[in-house]
This record gives structure tokens, sequence and C-alpha cells, in this order.
């Protein structure tokens, strides 16, 4: 991706956000200088995208212990990140890492010890979308058709990561082959997260069609998707995977149109401590976001503009859950693998 483009960076005792509520209207970047920040970057989604989340959390860490790093400050900056978001586990994972690194350090070794870590654990997120990047590109080079239509829900691109993405490494990693791609993007309502991946595939000079998410199934009955491949937020450790709400009725029609559904994320996201999807706790968020839509008037100004009465009750879930029975593999850093078998990965980590 171009330099200019990030989605998170240290600048001296700060870090940098790009601020992806507005986006694809605007460009823009964000100041953390303290860990309320950090904690309103991840709970008003300024950064989205469940390994973002977590690389975010550790410099949220990093920065609460600016003025103190004695114990009852690293539990409380722990506390306050944990509570931000419920369904992504890459949140929890990077939080458990850091209070585990940090915890046996004396106090004064704790404040670059922090910012050492939570770097590590930026650096070792885009490690392993580069590598899930090549094992998907293995699975896209299997398929005769050229272009290859790929189909993606939400947003798993560099902007959900510290680099690459998830579910769109490998169309990157296929146009560096040389192998020609086409990705059908799904706008994603009510967030329209659809539009961040419809903005990257642009930046990247990748061909891509946005539509309406209803129109996901008429597509892949008519055969115009070879490939499904969608992120995730939470991997339960039976393969039942939390993704962004829409996720599971793409699922269903890939099924009934016999079309392969994958679901790339590092191990990172996968919890091994949650049996199954029913475990996997659901983010109801607020209300407005369905009665309301965003965008640019006629004029170029950012604007909202209400589709329903406040009055109307709206339910709001942020996530779905797709049984592994619909999945066809987990795309992961260390490869391949039917959402059975995940725990073949673990043992080749160790």
């Amino acid at each position: 991706m171009p330099d200019r483009l990030f989605t998170i960076r240290e600048e001296g005792d700060s870090v940098a956000i790009l601020d992806q509520t507005l986006l694809p209207h605007q460009h823009a970047t964000r100041h953390l200088n303290s860990l309320a920040d950090a904690a309103h970057a991840i709970r008003a989604m300024l950064v989205r995208g469940a390994p973002l989340i977590g690389v975010t959390a550790a410099y949220g860490v990093a920065l609460a212990l600016k003025d103190g790093a004695g114990n009852k400050a690293l539990q409380q900056a722990c506390d306050t990140l944990a509570a931000t978001r419920p369904t992504a586990v890459n949140l929890h994972w990077a939080l458990a890492r850091m209070r585990g690194h940090l915890l046996p350090l004396p106090v004064a070794q704790r404040r670059a010890a922090a910012w050492a870590e939570a770097r590590a654990i930026a650096a070792e997120d885009a490690a392993a979308n580069r590598q899930i990047g090549r094992h998907g590109l293995a699975l896209i080079e299997k398929i005769p058709r050229r272009p290859v239509n790929l189909m993606t829900h939400c947003n798993a691109g560099w902007l959900a990561t510290a680099a690459w993405g998830t579910a769109l490494a490998p169309a990157y990693a296929a146009r560096e082959a040389g192998l020609p791609v086409h990705v059908w993007v799904s706008e994603t309502r009510p967030r329209n997260q659809g539009l961040l991946t419809a903005w990257e595939l642009h930046e990247a000079g990748i061909p891509h069609t946005l539509i309406a998410d209803n129109a996901a199934g008429h597509l892949l009955r008519q055969g115009a998707v070879d490939l499904v491949i969608v992120g995730a937020d939470r991997i339960a450790a039976n393969g039942d995977t939390a993704n962004k709400v829409g996720t599971y009725l793409k699922a269903l029609a890939a099924a009934d149109s016999g079309v392969p559904f994958f679901v790339a994320a590092p191990l990172s996201s996968v919890d091994r401590d949650c049996p199954g999807g029913a475990h996997i706790p659901i983010e109801e968020r607020e209300g407005s976001e369905v009665r309301h839509v965003g965008g640019l008037d006629r004029r170029g100004v950012h604007a909202t503009v209400a589709i329903a009465p406040d009055t109307t009750a709206v339910a709001n879930p942020a996530f779905d859950i797709t049984p592994a029975r619909f999945i066809t593999g987990i795309v992961t850093e260390r490869g391949v693998c039917a959402p059975g078998e995940l725990h073949t990965l673990f043992e080749k980590a160790k």
C-alpha cells in the first residue's frame, strides 16, 4: 500500500491513527495521547477490525503508563480497554499478553517495555497477515476462471489490521503475483464498512464492484462468484465464527450455490476457551446507526440523514455467527485447515 497510508503508528510519546469514521470521503489522522483517547478510538470505531483493535489496545496500555506504571494503573488500563467492545477476541488477547508481559517486571521498566511489546504485537500482526495472503493466494490460483471473482463482507483489509489485512490479503497477494481478480464488495449496513473495502481496493488498483448486501445471494446463485473470503472477530474452538452481521447469510447462500466459503484470520482471533458460537458475546449497538445514514450532501459536506423516526424500535446486532459446517476452511498464518482442525495449527506453533 502507498507509504502515506497507515492505520496506526507511533509518533513520539503519542500514537497516530487513521480516523476511519471519516472514510471514504476524508483521509485524516488523529493522535491518541492517553488511555481515554485509546478507549474512545476503539469504542467509537475510529479504529475497527479485530486485529487493529488488539494493536490499539496494546498501545493504549503503553499510553496509560505514561503517568505511572504500578499494578493499579496497569489493571485500570486493561479493565478500561477491555470494556470498550465485547466481541473481538483480539482485544482481550492483546490485553492479556500486555498484562502477562508487564506484571513480572519492576515498575521502573514497565513503561519502556509496554511500548516495545505493543510494537511487537503490531509487527507480528503485519507478518501474520502477509502469510495469510500467501496461503489465500494458493486457493485463488486453483480457480481456473480469469479473472477470479471473489466476494467479501465488511472490511477485513489493511484498514482493519496493522498491515495487509486478512480477507483482502489474498487479493493483494494475487495482484503482486500478476493474477487478475475482481472483488464483489457488499456495502455492509448499517456502518457501511464495505465502502472502506471499496476505497482500499481503489487505492490498490484492484477491480471491484460495490453491491447492496441483499444482492449477494443473487450473484452467488447466478455463478458470478468463485470464492467467498471474510474476516473474523472471534473464532470458537469448534470453528464457529463471529463476523460482521450479514456474514451468516452469505455463508448460507454460498453453501446452497456450491461456492467455497473461507474465513481468513490470524490465530490470535481464535478463542480456544470458547467451545462454540453460542458462547460468543454479540455486541448490540445503538439504534441511531440504523435510523440514520451518513454521507456527503450536494455541497460535498458530510451530513447525517434520518431514514426512520427516533420512535422506531430498532435491533442492531453488530455481528452474527456462522456455524463451522458452512465454512470450507480457515486461512491463518500457519496455513489452511478445516474448522474442526484448528488445534493442529496451534500444535504447529509449539
